[in-house]
């Protein structure tokens, strides 16, 4: 391995660890989210990213924030505590500006990720591991 590529791997190892030891983000929003950079093995600051609901009248999406991630890829207060209800939400990622301001050749302009909570007590966890050709994404905890 080489001796860039071991500080990288243990920052994202760290990065990955579960949202309870970030802060108070996690104590406070039913909902988080974690952005990585694998191409570099670092946090993705400074991305773009809109929360939408899916309103049942007219099936039209109601943007609920705009945020940016910080500086460990991560949005604290993406939802406020008790606004979580039932329903179709949607995380977008603006994924082509985040690399446009690298310097960076990108595949995918946006992601969107889209879930149903059925249960507004739980909280959820929606990580996304991205890189300028790729991207993965899963319910975290």
């Amino acid at each position: 391995m080489s001796s860039g590529a071991a500080p990288r791997l243990r920052a994202l190892h760290g990065h990955l660890g579960p949202p309870e030891y970030t802060g108070m983000e996690s104590l406070s929003s039913p909902l988080t989210t974690h952005v990585l950079d694998t191409a570099s093995g670092l946090p993705a600051q400074g991305l773009c990213l809109h929360l939408s609901r899916l309103e049942e009248h007219g099936k039209q999406w109601t943007e609920l924030r705009k945020s940016y991630t910080n500086s460990d890829g991560r949005c604290p207060g993406l939802l406020p505590p008790g606004q979580m209800k039932a329903g179709t939400y949607k995380l977008s990622f603006d994924t082509e500006g985040y690399w446009k301001k690298r310097g960076q050749e990108s595949f995918y302009p946006y992601v969107e990720v889209v879930f149903t909570v059925t249960n507004e007590t739980h909280r959820f966890h929606v990580p996304l591991l991205l890189s300028p050709w790729s991207y993965t994404t899963y319910r975290g905890s």
